[in-house]
């Protein structure tokens, strides 16, 4: 059941439409609650405050107004303000951005939190703006989102069996079987992608790292791990998590990636 939210909830902006002529509706992503979607009385109106204030990919504190019961489905934002940190530079990783806004829209439900998502997901637009971390980073989000959300099985056990992986041999990886070993016997390249069970063992390990706040108030997240335990299966895990992804989000493709097909690569 949601609850009402308090001021100084730390958040970013995912999804933006217009409502009414000078009002918006916005897709949150906050720390404390999960994801909301709220409504922003006059943002559109040349003075208002809230106007240049939300942007999608900049971490904010939002402030909202009391809700009339609690099984209210949409919050009304008073006031948005910017958190600080460094500009997003967007670039190359603009859509890429908007892609990992609308996984979560799509596979997150509302009024469910997840705090630890929220921090791998503010420290991946971070390592998204060196373009060659860009891949990396993406993977690493993708894995991390799966597996908050349950949808990602132990990657150090053969899913049925529950035998443990092993270093010197080949995994595939499938939505409706989890981990299993390799067993395509025909010409290489040509059957289901393959995963050294090494890849495996270390991506496991970065997964199970705990999410923890430093000293300093920043967050640690097993995201920077993660990218080097990607680095050396890429274009594998780019495939094998892309059908992944779809398995869970059923007959309705995503959006951005197929604008990123389309558009022409340099």
């Amino acid at each position: 059941m949601a609850r009402a939210a308090r001021p100084g909830s730390i958040a970013y902006v995912l999804h933006s439409h217009d409502w009414s002529e000078s009002s918006l509706i916005l897709d949150l992503f906050t720390r404390e609650h999960g994801r909301v979607v709220a409504v922003a009385k006059g943002a559109k109106r040349p003075y208002s405050q809230l106007r240049p204030v939300l942007m999608p990919f900049q971490r904010l504190v939002l402030g909202f107004g009391a809700k009339k019961s609690d099984e209210a489905e949409v919050w009304l934002l008073r006031q948005a303000e910017w958190a600080g940190g460094p500009a997003w530079p967007g670039g190359a990783a603009l859509l890429p951005g908007f892609y990992l806004n609308e996984l979560l829209m799509r596979l997150m439900v509302r009024h469910d939190p997840h705090p630890e998502l929220f921090d791998a997901y503010a420290q991946t637009l971070q390592a998204m703006a060196d373009p060659a971390l860009l891949q990396a980073a993406l993977r690493a989000f993708e894995m991390i989102l799966l597996r908050q959300l349950g949808f990602l099985p132990d990657l150090s056990v053969q899913t049925v069996n529950g035998e443990p992986v092993q270093s010197g041999s080949n995994y595939e990886f499938h939505p409706d079987l989890g981990v299993v070993q390799a067993r395509w016997a025909g010409e290489p390249g040509s059957g289901p992608v393959v995963l050294a069970g090494s890849t495996l063992q270390a991506i496991e390990a970065c997964l199970c790292q705990r999410f923890t706040r430093g000293p300093d108030g920043v967050s640690r997240t097993a995201v920077p791990s993660l990218m080097a335990a990607c680095m050396p299966a890429l274009s594998e895990l780019k495939n094998l998590l892309r059908t992944h992804i779809h398995y869970h989000l059923g007959s309705q493709p995503l959006r951005t990636r197929q604008l990123m097909m389309e558009l022409p690569q340099p």
